[in-house]
């Protein structure tokens, strides 16, 4: 039964592989971006889970882990032309500006800065709990995108980067005839890599501690487990991933600013895994990925709409009062997360006819 299981989701896999190889050549560029932007979006979503859903942390500092991220990305991978470009207010420090590195090292060194901030906040804050550590973490967060405005030398300040590079298909696309437009190998194949880490995590002796630490503190500590180790190193995992999800998001945008990654976007992490299921693995990912195409399918209400007899004026972030809506509904009624209960309904039905 193992083995058939196993061989399943091998087969899964590679039918999926094909499929994103087939989708990323033929259909248009914004349909792939959406499809790119789930990838980016599973990969936080299942980094803040680590966090808040498993180990029960009530961090909200993710958008300044991604900043970190994102910025590293973009400085490592943008070639001297373009630096030169976007520094012209003031000179990007000398040791930076000749520095190019390929994609996926200047990737793992975002994801390993973040980590380390991830650390050197974590260390002191997380003796707090509750509330105090959401304001704790929400004020780091802060004070990293203050920091990002005010260092223009090495950010480029509130001016933000430009032309970042974006990894493209250019390749494959020129051999086939096609139009070049974004790799969703990159993002996806991150994407099926992270699901596979948190998977083994969880089924680990670290998973169970940290959801030993989630359900009950006190009870944790008397079985031996060490609780500020645990909890350093979740918020450390949480915060290489957030970091290598920001590096995606940068290179997926192409310009990135401090004001992108204000508390909003944290926010919309944060939805994803209210949605999802706190403490579970599937339901983010199928969050991620609603949330992302829905955010997208009703951008429209962020504009003029014309009802026939009237038009209301444009009313920019309707739409985020609208999940705003969605979210005080799941937690009032739904506090597992609407989609987990449902994943759970379909495996019991399944179950039953076995």
């Amino acid at each position: 039964m193992k083995k058939n299981g196993l061989w399943l989701k091998i087969g899964i896999l590679v039918v999926a592989l094909i499929g994103l190889f087939v989708i990323n050549l033929y259909l248009d560029s914004y349909k792939v971006k959406v499809i790119n932007l789930c990838a980016i979006y599973v990969i936080l979503g299942l980094s803040m889970n680590l966090i808040n859903g498993f180990t029960g942390l009530f961090s909200l500092g993710h958008a300044g882990f991604m900043a970190i991220g994102a910025y590293t990305v973009a400085i490592l991978t943008m070639p001297l032309e373009a630096k030169t470009m976007n520094y012209y207010m003031k000179p990007m420090v000398p040791f930076l500006l000749n520095l190019n590195l390929p994609f996926i090292f200047a990737l793992l060194i975002g994801g390993l800065m973040a980590a380390l901030f991830g650390f050197l906040i974590g260390a002191p804050v997380l003796k707090l709990t509750d509330d105090y550590l959401a304001i704790a973490t929400l004020g780091f967060s802060e004070i990293i995108r203050i920091v990002f405005i005010n260092l223009q030398s090495i950010t480029n300040g509130s001016l933000g980067l430009k032309a970042i590079p974006q990894m493209t298909n250019e390749f494959i696309a020129g051999k086939l005839g096609l139009a070049s437009r974004t790799n969703l190998l990159w993002a996806w194949g991150i994407a099926i890599l992270t699901i596979i880490f948190m998977q083994f995590l969880m089924k680990g002796s670290y998973g169970k501690a940290f959801k030993a630490i989630r359900e009950d503190e006190i009870a944790a500590r008397s079985m031996g487990i060490n609780l500020f180790k645990h909890k350093v190193m979740s918020f450390t995992i949480g915060s290489f991933l957030a970091g290598i999800g920001g590096g995606l998001l940068a290179v997926h945008l192409g310009t990135i600013d401090p004001a992108l990654f204000k508390f909003a976007l944290t926010f919309n992490i944060l939805l994803i895994v209210v949605l999802g299921g706190m403490g579970n693995i599937y339901g983010t990912v199928i969050s991620a990925i609603v949330i992302t195409v829905a955010m997208e399918a009703l951008r429209f209400l962020d504009g003029s709409m014309n009802f026939g007899f009237f038009t209301t004026p444009a009313l920019p972030g309707l739409r985020m009062v609208v999940f705003s809506l969605a979210l005080m509904v799941v937690v009032i009624f739904k506090r597992d997360g609407f989609i987990k209960e449902t994943l759970e309904k379909v495996r019991g039905r399944y179950a039953k006819n076995q």
